[in-house]
């Protein structure tokens, strides 16, 4: 694997900052209401920018803004330079959420070499869909979002898994179609339209605890949020957030666990590609 030095981890989240403010471009001209969420709003409380290990960018948009987005990406996106992707309109793509890349880029992650679909530095857009106001209804929900996640994670998971039993539970749960396993996500999709509730999650992403959700007024209000320089979009409550998804979210976790994604390949704009 490609060890990320502190070079290139930088041209990496310098190359993200690029595709963040293309994200931000569109959704101000749009009318678009998204959030950095997670490690990139951490980084920008505590850092003013990127963690200094990380190498990824995240924003959230509530789902009808979600949509507004992908739409707005197919006549207001610079395709010279970006490519927006989710399972609607990817082939092979098996992620329950967007991902918005840099063209003449790689960012080939550790056995996804095999995924076919062009596998560019990128940011994550995460949609946030509504779940049951109960714990019990978010449970349930839960499980089932648990069940479709590693049904699309198979592909992966069939060749990254260590374990022996439970790689051929993979292997036996990508023989399911993918068109199946998409249909089945766009019908938990469509269902979660119609829940009123308090509290929304990323369907196809772990949540940080068993409240399995996020409160729906941390993303309905944002507050401008300087990121490496640049004035994004934040949850205005970022402390109550953080809290609920870090605990003490000021404190530098152990050198153990301050990681990059292992990548067998990588490519940034205008330089030469590297290999393992």
């Amino acid at each position: 694997m490609i060890r990320l030095d502190d070079d290139k981890l930088r041209d990496v989240q310098m190359t993200e900052l690029e595709i963040l403010m293309e994200a931000d471009r569109i959704c101000r001209k749009c009318g678009i209401h998204y959030n950095i969420i997670a490690g990139t709003l951490l980084g920008a409380v505590r850092h003013g920018g990127y963690i200094p290990w990380d190498d990824d960018a995240d924003i959230a948009l509530l789902r009808e803004d979600y949509e507004k987005f992908r739409k707005a990406c197919e006549t207001e996106l610079d395709h010279e330079r970006f490519y927006f992707q989710d399972h609607s309109v990817t082939p092979g793509y098996r992620w329950g959420y967007g991902k918005l890349r840099r063209k003449d880029s790689l960012f080939l992650r550790e056995h996804q070499e095999h995924m076919p679909y062009e596998q560019g530095i990128f940011i994550d857009v995460f949609p946030l869909d509504a779940v049951p106001q109960s714990h019990l209804g978010r449970t349930l929900k839960n499980f089932e979002c648990f069940v479709i996640r590693k049904a699309l994670w198979s592909k992966v998971g069939a060749v990254a898994e260590k374990n022996t039993a439970v790689r051929c539970v993979y292997k036996l749960m990508n023989l399911i179609p993918e068109k199946t396993i998409r249909k089945r996500l766009d019908r938990l999709i469509d269902r979660s339209r119609s829940v009123k509730s308090d509290w929304v999650r990323i369907l196809m992403f772990p949540t940080p605890n068993n409240e399995y959700a996020y409160r729906r007024e941390w993303y309905e209000h944002s507050a401008d949020t300087v990121f490496e320089g640049h004035v994004f979009q934040g949850i205005r409550d970022y402390d109550a957030y953080l809290s609920f998804k870090f605990g003490n979210y000021m404190e530098l976790p152990p050198e153990s666990q301050r990681k990059t994604h292992p990548v067998s390949a990588l490519k940034i704009p205008g330089k030469e590609m590297i290999r393992e």
